[in-house]
């Protein structure tokens, strides 16, 4: 079996995933693409919204386009994390403890409603989406790469959530809202086919190994020195306290320039631009950041001024 860093990477490929996906999800070509570059830069999404817009039916889509295994969890208050990560089981034929794998052990794990599960069991999580690893009574074991977490959110003030601790939302990558669809894309919903049954045409237009080999593409492109200048200029301009409570951390700043090779990639450039690390601004910072008290706008709209006020160097 070819290794990911020996498989050459197909271009032709991410764009044939895009392009099936959305003929499930119609008319959210932004929020595609930025679900896709989460994957390829390693790291994991959420998905904030109300409930019926197609979370659900997303992360399906990707999983069955991409040749991954899928789990869903529906976590709601008395879910527990031994009902998440797995549990040893005694087997008196063995004499022994034998570890039941819980739905962890997925490549896409689709985590619906996150928020409406507590503290408790959301922080069973952060191991698996740091470590891709779960330690059970003392024993590590290995998640399947690659590993993608995708969590949907309820919006905060709906009944029976828990707002998820700053720890737990830092490991999410990017956060995205899906919204509403156009007249046409949800005309086209109304007379069209059910997206479940959409869903069951699906096949694989890429393996997991080619997908490995994409994110092992995306580490591989070229950052400049002016590059890395101007996204320290943007870190300390977020840690200037005119426009957040709390900058970024080191880690964060690792994580935004992940995500904006990813981009590159997925726009074809052989190196990342300004633009890849604007285009996914918001998605990687809004919910790692806390507008000052009184600016009367949330953290989306600081972050895209922010970026305004920062100049070329």
């Amino acid at each position: 079996m070819n290794s990911p860093a020996a498989m050459p990477f197909d271009a032709a490929l991410l764009h044939a995933a895009l392009d099936q996906i959305s003929t499930v999800i119609k008319g959210k070509p932004t929020q595609l693409a930025d679900c896709l570059a989460c994957l390829i830069a390693g790291g994991h999404l959420l998905i904030e919204d109300l409930p019926g817009v197609g979370k659900t039916t997303l992360a399906q889509a990707l999983s069955l386009t991409l040749g991954l295994q899928f789990a869903r969890v529906q976590f709601t208050a008395d879910l527990l994390p031994s009902d998440l990560l797995g549990v040893n089981v005694f087997e008196r034929e063995s004499g022994r403890f034998d570890f039941r794998p819980g739905p962890v052990f997925a490549q896409v794990l689709l985590a619906d409603e996150i928020n409406r599960a507590g503290p408790k069991t959301q922080s069973a999580l952060l191991e698996a989406m740091e470590e891709r690893q779960v330690t059970i009574e003392g024993q590590s074991h290995p998640l399947p790469l690659p590993f993608f977490v995708i969590a949907t959110q309820n919006p905060s003030e709906q009944l029976g959530t828990y707002p998820l601790p700053e720890s737990q939302l830092d490991r999410f990558l990017m956060t995205i809202r899906l919204g509403y669809p156009d007249r046409k894309a949800e005309r086209d919903m109304l007379t069209g086919r059910d997206s479940r049954e959409l869903l069951t045409e699906l096949r694989p237009v890429m393996s997991p190994t080619q997908l490995q080999a994409t994110q092992a593409a995306a580490r591989a492109l070229h950052v400049s020195p002016a590059l890395l200048d101007y996204l320290q200029l943007l870190l300390d301009a977020t840690r200037n306290g005119h426009w957040f409570v709390e900058g970024l951390s080191p880690r964060a700043g690792l994580a935004w320039l992940r995500a904006a090779r990813a981009k590159a990639l997925l726009a074809g450039r052989p190196h990342v631009s300004p633009e890849d690390l604007q285009s996914c601004a918001v998605q990687v910072l809004a919910h790692r950041l806390r507008a000052r008290a009184g600016a009367g706008r949330g953290s989306a709209e600081q972050v895209r001024a922010m970026i305004e006020s920062v100049a070329l160097p």
